[in-house]
C-alpha cells in the first residue's frame, strides 16, 4: 500500500485532496485476466455497439486530451449540453470517467486510471471497426 502525504493539497479545503484520492487511488491491485476481458466487452458495447458510441468516444478523447466540464465539452464537440449529460453519466456509472466534485455544477471531469489504461483498447476498437461505420444507423442494405 503507498501513503501520500496530502499536506500541500489541504490549504484547498480538502476539496482537491479528496478528488485526488478518488481519482488516484493509493491502493495497488492488479486488474486479473477477468477483468481484462470484461473490460473489453464493457468497450466494445459502451463504444462499438450503441448508437452512442462515437459520441462517447468523442468525450474520451477530448478529456484525454484536457480534461473540462460538461458545459465545455458540450461547446468542443458542438454537441447538445443535455446529450453530453447522458452520455457523462453512462460513462460515469462505468467507472471510465470521475467527476472532481461529484454533483455539482461546472465539476472538472477527468479519466479513471481504468479508462486511461484502456486507451489502447478504444484504438484498437476504432481501428477495426472504423469511426464512420459505427455512426452508420444499419438499414439492412449492404455496405
Amino acid at each position: 500500500m503507498t501513503i501520500l502525504s496530502l499536506k500541500p493539497l489541504s490549504n484547498f479545503g480538502g476539496l482537491l485532496a479528496s478528488a485526488f484520492l478518488r481519482l488516484f487511488p493509493t491502493d495497488s491491485s492488479s486488474t486479473s485476466v477477468y477483468g481484462d476481458r470484461y473490460l473489453r466487452r464493457l468497450l466494445w458495447y459502451l463504444f462499438a455497439g450503441t448508437r452512442g458510441g462515437p459520441s462517447r468516444a468523442d468525450i474520451v478523447k477530448t478529456i484525454q486530451n484536457r480534461p473540462c466540464n460538461a458545459n465545455q465539452l458540450a461547446q468542443t464537440l458542438r454537441v447538445d449540453y443535455k446529450t453530453i449529460q447522458h452520455h457523462i453519466r453512462v460513462l460515469e456509472e462505468n467507472g471510465l470517467i470521475v467527476p472532481s466534485e461529484k454533483g455539482t455544477y461546472g465539476a472538472v471531469l477527468f479519466l479513471t486510471p481504468k479508462m486511461e489504461e484502456a486507451l489502447p483498447i478504444l484504438d484498437e476498437i476504432w481501428s477495426k471497426i472504423g469511426k464512420s461505420k459505427i455512426s452508420k444507423t444499419p438499414t439492412g442494405q449492404g455496405d
